[in-house]
């Protein structure tokens, strides 16, 4: 028995016995809930699988990366609440200094700690090195003052990690900090956004005379702007392989739901969930490559803008047809009696409106790939890259 089957065994027998099943209703239910799932992973030597192991992570060769994906994707299990296995944890080990890896990394794989981003602004989103949230010097702190915008689950979150600007305005991207900021820590205040679903799944940020100790400061006063890029790569590729093999059990319910529909009988329908097919298949052989330049480098590269845009712009194309399918019943809420599915396939199209926008807009994705990986020239409306 090769290595490999004996992993999926002990993956599948593990799944098998600790799976949690159905997720609860309420909010704080169902984050009590996930919390559990990731110390259980955790506890039985199944979370990280990519992490190094003196990371906390299962420092898994390619090969088995790919397997425990495929075996979790077989089963409906909650996601790791907030964003720090999948972009802070990565940075740490890179970045990080021993206190920093000590006191985060296994407490963020177990999601006892859980973690939210604060890098875009009011007036810095897409144009990100203009950011002006300032942290100002004093000994051994720095006092943080300003504002983000769009934060997932910020809400839940027990650290932040920001970029603030410790440098001049005009030095841009060459005068920011990346800090590690307690988000109960007095001055920071949380605010859910109502989004077009209904839901608040964003947040704002304010922080008023924040401190920090500059130990929670990772890499060097003013050399944040590189470690960001870290960061940013990490989200737009972590998961890579979950997410594929997510879109596949999507697509193929899809194919269910047309079914459903009556609606396979026709060749254009046919014709297009045969593209999803395909697309989805795509999909997963592009993160295979993904993951593989991380393994190799330790670094996602330009091509996680690759994946970043194609996977957007399918998931939103995907949702579209669905809806399309659905026909008058498109219209109705998750709320109306007469929805279909509880709504799913519309309340999936809502919230995928933002997909082109979250963890760097489709225009800026563009423009990465035609610089960086087609050697195209500078996009002149856009400020040089460093």
């Amino acid at each position: 028995m090769s290595d490999d089957t004996e992993f999926r065994e002990s993956l599948r027998a593990f799944l098998k016995e600790h799976a949690p099943g159905r997720a609860p209703k309420g909010a704080a239910e169902r984050l009590a809930f996930a919390k559990a799932w990731a110390a259980t992973k955790y506890d039985h030597g199944f979370a990280g699988p990519a992490w190094p192991r003196d990371a906390g992570g299962m420092g898994l060769p390619f090969e088995q990366q790919v397997i425990y994906h495929e075996e979790m994707a077989r089963y409906r299990l909650p996601a790791m609440p907030g964003t720090g296995w999948e972009m802070v944890g990565p940075t740490i080990i890179k970045y990080g200094t021993p206190e920093q890896k000590e006191r985060y990394l296994r407490a963020t794989l177990r999601a006892d700690i859980v973690w939210a981003q604060g890098f875009s602004e009011p007036e810095a989103g897409s144009d990100l090195p203009g950011l002006r949230t300032t942290a100002r010097r004093d000994g051994d702190h720095y006092v943080v003052n300003g504002q983000k915008v769009w934060n997932t689950n910020a809400e839940k979150a027990d650290m932040l990690f920001v970029l603030v600007r410790t440098g001049a305005q005009e030095a841009r991207q060459k005068g920011i900090s990346y800090l590690l900021i307690d988000a109960h820590a007095p001055g920071v205040t949380v605010r859910p956004i109502r989004d077009i679903t209904g839901g608040e799944h964003f947040c704002e940020i304010f922080f008023d005379e924040v401190r920090v100790p500059v130990s929670q400061r990772v890499g060097e006063e003013n050399e944040g702007w590189r470690i960001a890029r870290t960061t940013l790569g990490h989200e737009r590729s972590a998961g890579a392989l979950n997410q594929a093999a997510f879109y596949r059990r999507i697509v193929d319910e899809l194919i269910a739901l047309a079914r459903e529909r009556g609606a396979v009988a026709d060749t254009g329908i046919r014709r297009r969930l045969a593209d999803f097919d395909v697309r989805v298949r795509v999909m997963n052989a592009h993160a295979a490559r993904t993951i593989a330049s991380i393994v190799a480098t330790g670094e996602p590269g330009p091509t996680s803008s690759v994946s970043r845009l194609y996977n957007s712009v399918f998931e939103q194309e995907l949702h579209e047809f669905a809806v399309e399918l659905l026909g008058p019943f498109g219209l109705l809420g998750r709320g109306d009696p007469d929805t279909v599915q509880r709504g799913r396939w519309t309340g999936g199209w809502l919230a995928t409106r933002a997909s082109t926008i979250g963890a760097g807009t489709a225009e800026i994705q563009r423009n990465t790939i035609a610089e960086q990986l087609l050697g195209l020239p500078r996009d002149p409306a856009m400020p040089p890259r460093s």
